[in-house]
């Protein structure tokens, strides 16, 4: 008779595209977002959570960078025939919440929301299928100045989670000025509307392209490195004149680049329109002492062109970094967002004006540990030892005070029969201090109070005749381990 075969055990092992966060990480993370918080609810933000799952239908076609619907998300179908799916991003979920409960709400209604989103997208190096993301919105107003408040609470966001004025720039953008420009290149129209995307795709690969390979695609096409051929827009030079002029309009001052941008769009009523509101976020932000030191108008801006409706910005660090392969390079972007006027029309069919920002928590974090502004390692718990298993509560009796008093502590719990075992693990968790009460100690009514930060420096540096001068054990009555151990504590 054959033998059963035996079911093979689960691989441990991180599914692909995800990864495991232990206490450090998670610490910085929450230290960082709720110094963002604290930012946003300063400018009047209201905390919001909604629900991971949506339904597919309510996501709708909207995910960003993605043509095809509902390409990208972690979908399933339920028994009655409905898709759900995990949110891609915060947006879409604001404007089902907000058409759903509109007449609660006031007007405008401003939130943030801060949580994982999901992307059934390949995997890379840096790439995750699950990560954080942190936003603020306005709904409900088409005015101005509300982004020129996202743009301003950004940039003082940026400074108090630690990056410092100099270090980063807000550049902002606006997509009607775009469509002015393909209106005077003679790219308007529904005829036109292959060689509009082309354009776009095109404008957004300026970072990676460079303006000649920009230019490329703008006309007959472009050959990459590898013979692979991108069809291009096919526009004759006076055509792709205009859009590189366009994007290459970044002048000296802010008030030079809107008078570049006026010129370009000039015979255009919406690119009139789109310098009108760059023109006036500038002074809103210049008035509350937002200078070109920290924002600034960039058409180079390019994000989400074919997502946003109106003024898009984007939160650029500029200091260097040094890559993978040990060659400087700027950080680059943290955060962007823009003005998204369609969203919520396709819930009421009524135009609902919104715009707001998105932070990337993940790429935020690196950038403050790549300039040593976070990541610090936080000190463990007090741990008391365990001489003596019958008196397992006195030792909790020690660490409810400890606790009592704000102090982290926690009761050795593994076998105590190995004291060394008990300092190994305190060592592993990083902890500060040890307490410890034997029955010659409790007999006499003390405990020994262990300074293991003072000890390791020792055992790294002293002689013996200065270990004996500098001792990182000491004895004190039990009535006094609480003063003892915060006197270690706060050094």
């Amino acid at each position: 008779m054959a033998k059963p075969k035996k079911t093979p055990r689960p691989k441990a092992q991180t599914p692909k595209g995800f990864a495991d966060y232990f206490g450090t990480d998670v610490r910085d993370r929450n230290e960082m977002l709720r110094a963002i918080a604290d930012v946003y609810h300063r400018y009047g933000f209201d905390a919001f959570e909604s629900s991971a799952v949506e339904t597919v239908e309510a996501l709708g076609k909207f995910l960003p960078d993605v043509d095809r619907p509902n390409e990208g998300v972690f979908a399933w179908q339920e028994e009655d025939g409905d898709w759900l799916a995990l949110r891609y991003d915060m947006t879409a979920p604001l404007a089902r919440v907000y058409a759903q409960h509109r007449n609660d709400l006031p007007t405008p209604y401003r939130r943030f929301t801060m949580g994982p989103v999901w992307r059934n997208e390949k995997p890379g190096p840096g790439r995750f299928r699950q990560f954080y993301q942190c936003d603020a919105d306005t709904v409900g107003t088409a005015s101005m100045a509300a982004d020129a408040e996202i743009c301003a609470m950004l940039s003082d966001t940026l400074e108090a989670v630690g990056i410092p004025r100099g270090d980063y720039v807000i550049r902002i953008n606006n997509r009607k000025v775009l469509n002015g420009v393909m209106e005077v290149a003679g790219l308007s129209g529904d005829d036109k509307e292959a060689e509009r995307g082309i354009v776009l795709r095109a404008i957004d690969k300026l970072d990676r392209l460079g303006p000649d390979g920009v230019r490329a695609l703008l006309g007959a096409g472009r050959k990459d490195e590898s013979g692979d051929f991108t069809e291009g827009a096919g526009l004759g030079d006076p055509q792709a004149e205009v859009v590189m002029g366009f994007m290459q309009a970044k002048r000296e001052t802010g008030v030079e680049t809107i008078a570049r941008l006026r010129d370009l769009v000039q015979g255009s009523d919406i690119g009139a329109t789109g310098v009108d509101e760059l023109e006036e976020i500038a002074g809103l932000l210049d008035a509350a002492g937002y200078g070109s030191d920290r924002v600034e108008i960039d058409p180079s801006v390019v994000r989400g062109l074919g997502y946003y409706t109106g003024p898009v910005y984007e939160a650029e660090l500029t200091f260097e970094v040094t890559d993978d392969k040990g060659r400087p390079r700027n950080f680059g972007s943290v955060a962007g967002g823009g003005r998204y006027d369609d969203l919520v029309k396709r819930f009421t069919g009524q135009e609902v004006p919104a715009t707001g920002v998105s932070i990337g928590v993940d790429r935020l974090l690196a950038a403050l540990r790549a300039t040593n502004r976070i990541g610090t390692a936080a000190p463990g718990p007090v741990v008391v030892t365990v001489m003596d298993r019958d008196r397992m509560a006195d030792y909790q009796a020690m660490v409810a005070e400890l606790r009592e008093a704000g102090i982290r502590g926690e009761v050795y719990l593994g076998n105590p029969k190995n004291f060394g075992n008990q300092l190994k693990y305190a060592d592993k968790r990083g902890s500060p201090v040890a307490i410890i009460e034997g029955g010659d100690e409790k007999e006499r009514g003390v405990v020994q109070i262990k300074d293991l930060v003072l000890g390791a420096k020792i055992a790294e540096t002293a002689t013996h005749d200065e270990w004996k001068d500098r001792p990182s054990q000491f004895e004190v009555p039990r009535a006094q381990m609480l003063a003892k151990v915060r006197e270690i504590l706060e050094g």
